[in-house]
């Protein structure tokens, strides 16, 4: 470690349902959105690890269910 405590993370997620940690109050990219969890990044991790059960982007999710996917 280099020397940083480990907390201060939230969980985001962008409009294709993708979930990541980023460090907490610095500025999101462009098309992420902060989804209301926080707190070190281990225990930010294992929330996204709870919720992301299916790593397929949402397009291609609908197109899949839809019956035009690929």
């Amino acid at each position: 470690m280099d020397g940083r405590r480990d907390h201060g993370f939230v969980v985001v997620v962008n409009s294709e349902e993708q979930y990541s940690v980023w460090p907490q109050g610095r500025e999101l990219p462009a098309g992420w959105r902060e989804t209301g969890e926080l707190g070190s990044r281990e225990s930010c991790l294992a929330h996204i690890d709870d919720v992301w059960t299916d790593m397929r982007p949402l397009t291609l999710r609908r197109e899949m269910a839809d019956g035009t996917g690929r």
